[in-house]
């Protein structure tokens, strides 16, 4: 799963060091601008799966396979529905979106090119988010992991053809990006329809399960509402710092995408530890779940803290990957330094949030994630933007944010009783 989230972030990296090193700082700063409000869409198909992935892991610990197929059918069905109608909506409403946010001229329109040519892509990202999240619940992440490490790999070529060769530009990189998930979502969904196995794809037997819906709703809403919302939270942060012009944006955008490089072995980990979780508690195996629990965070703690050491000595020369501009890469090795040391406190809500949702309780990490990362958040940036006309209180926003949710979430953890867990099977 580390190894899969690596190459499928690798997407936007790719995308940014192409744009960044062919198409100038305005191209970057618009793709890190169309970041904040894509990540909304990718954390809806996020949520979707995490509530899909705990009902289907939890029926295949307890051998309940008809049920866990149906499980698979609705949430197929459900989840391509809702990526068409927010493709729609995207579509619709990218450029008062991006004009809203405070986006510099020089790179509005630029933004507003790459998002609509996104949003047609849409579908097949929540297709291969729902196909991988099954996948993950029956533990059998490799299937996945292939087709997106080829479509990464497809993505980097189409990249520099488009854009080096055919000077397309932004609409190459977005080009490029939209194939590249529609070539991993079919060949998953592929897979599915071939394999022998019992999560095996009958398009004749395709149909909704409302009752399975309703569960699916109830464990995945309270995670896509959190995942959606705080990334409104991310969207508004980034209005902070578009304020400061197209330099700090690019620096800015830099830091993000090692930022999220930075972040994916931790939320891997996480989600993994819900699986794992779901199915011992399904199997009613309680304190092989918290032992597990207990080995996902060292492992988490472990992953992140051996990455963070070659980040600290060489962030100028990896923002340089970005941009070579002085100015952007002076304010994205800023960034970096600032946000680095904060990783470990990650460790905790990323890990325990998803043990949590894995033993049935979604509602939980949603306040908690919510009350940090939007309501703590936003008022924090709010106060510091108003007594310092500086950038370095307003990008220290998110580990403030990440300090109080990792305190609350390991209290609610430590609290929580397991037999609600169980009782909800």
């Amino acid at each position: 799963m580390i190894v899969g989230n690596l190459f499928q972030q690798a997407y936007t990296i790719v995308d940014s060091a192409i744009v960044g090193h062919y198409n100038g700082e305005a191209a970057l700063a618009a793709v890190g601008a169309s970041s904040a409000l894509t990540t909304i869409f990718i954390c809806v198909a996020i949520g979707g799966g995490i509530g899909a992935s705990v009902i289907i892991s939890q029926h295949f610990g307890a051998k309940r396979f008809a049920r866990m197929k149906s499980a698979v059918y609705t949430a197929l069905l459900t989840f391509l529905a809702v990526s068409v109608l927010l493709a729609g909506v995207g579509l619709l409403c990218s450029e008062q979106i991006m004009t809203a946010l405070k986006t510099p001229p020089d790179a509005l329109e630029i933004a507003v090119t790459y998002l609509n040519i996104y949003f047609y892509g849409l579908p097949f990202l929540f297709l291969y988010n729902i196909l991988s999240s099954l996948f993950n619940a029956l533990g059998k992440s490799r299937i996945p992991l292939y087709f997106l490490i080829f479509s990464a790999v497809v993505n980097t070529v189409l990249d520099l053809l488009f854009v080096v060769s055919f000077g397309m530009g932004i609409e190459g990189v977005a080009l490029a990006t939209v194939i590249a998930q529609c070539l991993s979502a079919v060949l998953t969904l592929y897979v599915l329809t071939t394999t022998d196995g019992p999560y095996r794809i009958c398009w004749k037997k395709l149909c909704m399960d409302w009752s399975l819906l309703y569960r699916i709703v109830c464990v995945g809403l309270p995670a896509a509402i959190q995942q959606m919302v705080t990334s409104v939270s991310n969207v508004f942060v980034q209005s902070y710092i578009n304020v400061f012009g197209s330099d700090v944006m690019a620096g800015w955008s830099a830091c993000m995408k090692i930022d999220q490089f930075m972040m994916l072995p931790m939320m891997s980990v996480g989600l993994a530890s819900t699986t794992f979780t779901g199915q011992n508690v399904g199997a009613s195996y309680i304190d092989r779940a918290k032992k597990g629990a207990t080995t996902a965070f060292l492992l988490a703690e472990l992953v992140t803290i051996v990455m963070m050491i070659p980040l600290l000595i060489f962030a100028p020369q990896m923002v340089y990957l970005f941009n070579q501009e002085a100015a952007v890469i002076r304010f994205g090795t800023l960034f970096l330094y600032l946000l680095s040391p904060f990783y470990i406190l990650c460790c905790v809500n990323q890990v325990y949030s998803n043990v949590l949702r894995g033993a049935g309780d979604t509602r939980t990490p949603m306040i908690v994630m919510l009350g940090s990362f939007v309501v703590f958040r936003q008022i924090y940036l709010f106060a510091m933007s108003h007594i310092f006309d500086s950038i370095i209180p307003i990008a220290l926003g998110y580990p403030a944010g990440w300090l109080v949710c990792s305190v609350l979430i390991y209290a609610c953890y430590r609290k929580f009783r397991w037999d609600k867990g169980m009782r909800k099977n």
